[in-house]
């Protein structure tokens, strides 16, 4: 989501107990490493984001999902369900993000809803739904293994990339 509010309240919204806890909110925005976009903005954390007001400051479609990533970590859920989370991320970006989302999700339950395959290679349990069903479970190299549906997609994509 994508909210017109300040830097500091879009990422408390995670947690809104923490809205005057900066301290927490900048370790969250570093985590998501949201906090880059932040310091470039005039009024860093406390600059209007959105253009609904007078001054705000439109993001990225990127730097709006680092925002929200900020949120997921401010939270502290024990279940975290993330659709997409890095779709508007470059691969540098997307890198970095699932370098830091082990340290997100340890000791949690994440359900990662992904049409990227970088994106869910490194998930214990990933579920390939077709048609609306479940039709291969697995890890990334079991399914691999399996030489199906799974198999074919991560190579598709995967070769455009060679």
């Amino acid at each position: 989501m994508r909210y017109d509010m300040i830097a500091r309240d879009n990422i408390a919204v995670g947690r809104i107990e923490l809205q005057s806890d900066l301290e927490s909110i900048e370790s969250a925005a570093r985590k998501s490493l949201a906090d880059e976009p932040i310091s470039r903005l005039p009024l860093t954390f406390e600059q209007m984001l959105g253009r609904r007001f007078e001054g705000g400051v439109d993001l990225s479609g990127g730097e709006w999902q680092k925002i929200a990533l900020a949120r997921a970590y401010l939270r502290d859920a024990q279940l975290l369900i993330l659709d997409e989370p890095t779709a508007s991320l470059d691969a540098r970006s997307e890198y970095e993000v699932f370098q830091r989302f082990a340290e997100l999700t340890e000791g949690k339950m994440a359900i990662v809803i992904s049409h990227r395959f970088s994106s869910v290679r490194m998930a214990d349990r990933i579920l390939v739904l077709e048609h609306g069903r479940i039709a291969e479970e697995g890890s990334h190299d079991n399914l691999i293994a399996l030489s199906g549906r799974y198999a074919q997609m991560f190579e598709l994509q995967a070769s455009a990339y060679r």
